[in-house]
């Protein structure tokens, strides 16, 4: 019997936006600083109601087989049995993004 390919769901921030993701494969990867993402996993909407954050994530990621995320940039990373909706959250001003610059030239 073969065993069942695991499902992770990954949390980052990008943009002042959390993204929550759900793939199939994620490795340290062989960039430094970085985690691999790929084979991405998408709900199949089944009903007439459309998220749109979940649908701008679709787009973003079409035409993308792997991506790489900085670790600084990475929230949680669970290993999930069940899948959930991928979705885009606006942070606004509420978070500094990590690292920030120490040095900012005067005008």
């Amino acid at each position: 019997m073969s065993e069942k390919q695991p499902l992770y769901r990954i949390q980052f921030i990008a943009n002042n936006e959390r993204y929550e993701l759900y793939v199939r494969e994620l490795t340290q990867g062989s960039l430094f600083g970085f985690i691999e993402i790929g084979d991405f996993v998408w709900d199949n909407h089944t009903s007439l109601v459309v998220d749109p954050s979940h649908e701008k994530l679709k787009s973003e990621y079409a035409n993308v087989n792997r991506t790489y995320i900085p670790l600084h940039s990475v929230l949680k990373i669970d290993e999930v049995n069940k899948q959930g909706t991928a979705k885009i959250t606006d942070l606004g001003d509420k978070v500094t993004p990590f690292p920030s610059p120490i040095y900012t030239p005067k005008n």
